[in-house]
């Protein structure tokens, strides 16, 4: 009997400095050139902290931040015109605040910045990034 294929798990990181928080244009598919969170998917063998700091390093250069915790867990699902599921990603995000260096476009992003509230519709930011970011921004205040 053939092995169903389950969920890919992911990753994604809200890093928090001030009110904003670091995002990223996507250069390659699923969703190239959207705007997000850091991330991508866990490896064999790591942990999901793991693979946030791994994504994180690898999009951002940024390898020094306070984790605050898990911020949300949520599923990305693509369907075709005629409902087929493309893909299925379980992500895992994570709050972490920013403590030094600048973040640089790497790897799988190809720019990224510091966006705060009155920025998220110009970077046409998902309904559910901007809950992990909510939800990330109040684990931020409360950590202080």
């Amino acid at each position: 009997m053939p092995k169903k294929a389950g969920p890919v798990v992911g990753v994604g990181v809200a890093v928090i400095k001030g009110g904003s928080v670091l995002i990223i244009r996507r250069a390659h598919p699923p969703r190239a050139g959207s705007w997000s969170l850091p991330g991508g998917k866990q490896h064999l063998g790591e942990t999901v902290l793991e693979a946030a700091a791994r994504e994180l390093a690898e999009e951002t250069g940024l390898t020094e931040v306070d984790w605050l915790g898990l911020a949300d867990v949520v599923d990305l699902m693509d369907r075709d015109e005629a409902g087929a599921l493309r893909f299925h990603y379980t992500v895992m995000d994570f709050a972490a605040r920013w403590r030094c260096g600048e973040p640089l476009a790497g790897d799988d992003a190809a720019e990224v910045t510091w966006a705060g509230p009155e920025d998220y519709d110009r970077y046409d930011l998902t309904p559910l990034v901007r809950q992990v970011i909510a939800k990330s921004l109040r684990l931020a205040v409360g950590s202080l």
